[in-house]
Parts: C-alpha cells; structure tokens; sequence
C-alpha cells in the first residue's frame, strides 16, 4: 500500500526542519569603521569587531581592504593600520564592498553565509537558503 501526502503537509514537514535563523528577519547592518589619519597612516580602531560581526577571518579581510586601497597595513591588536590618508567614506565603501560580495547570499540576500573551498574553488554557500556561488580567493 502506498501513502500519498498532499502538498500543504509536505510543506508543513518541510518548513519544520529548517533552522529558526532562516525565519528571522532582521536587518543586517555592519558598524560603521571608526577609523581616523594620523600622520600618514589610516587607522581603524574596531577592525576585528567588524570581522567579527560578518564571522570572517580578520587576516582574509584585512587582506581585501588592503587590496582594495592598493596599500600596505599590518594588524596591531584589534586595530588596523594602513599605510597612507584614507578618508572614512572610503573605508566604509570598501567594507560594503566586501560584504556585498563574500558575505551576503545573492539569492535570499542574507549573512548566513560560510567560505567553503570544494576542489580548487572557493564558495560561498549560503546557510539559510543552500545557495552556493564561487568567490574569488582573496
């Protein structure tokens, strides 16, 4: 004998086994950079709590805002300094930047997204919603 479902209980099942993150909507917002010049360097104070609250490695991230200014910079506790005078509206720019491309899902537009390498990719495969999308490494 065979048991038919109909559809409304089979969503029902479905939507009880996904985690409760993925029905929770709240607004991702990353804190701004506190960042100021000093001499000829920028410095940005709450760097790691920024990693932090976007669950990224702070080397990886580093890595990309450096990059991305075409600078020099070294970690020096939870601060990051870098070579050269950068405005704050460009560090904040080029930390959206960043999340807009390694941290936020294209598809359902949440954080709850991990780095995952499969091969020689890397991906960034979304926790919510199963969608993967591959990255550049940095």
């Amino acid at each position: 004998m065979v048991d038919y479902f109909d559809y409304s209980s089979l969503l029902t099942r479905a939507r009880e086994q996904l985690p409760e993150e993925v029905f929770k909507d709240v607004r991702f917002e990353i804190p701004s950079a506190d960042s100021f010049v000093e001499g000829n360097r920028t410095i940005i104070k709450n760097f790691k709590d920024i990693a932090k609250f976007m669950e990224r490695d702070p080397q990886e991230f580093a890595k990309y805002v450096m990059k991305e200014l075409g600078t020099a910079g070294d970690m020096e506790g939870v601060r990051l300094i870098l070579q050269g005078k950068f405005g704050w509206r460009m560090v904040n720019e080029k930390i959206q930047n960043y999340v807009n491309e390694y941290v936020l899902c294209p598809e359902c537009g949440k954080p709850d997204t991990k780095i995952v390498k499969e091969g020689r990719i890397h991906f960034l495969k979304c926790t919510a919603c199963g969608a993967m999308k591959p990255v550049k490494t940095l």
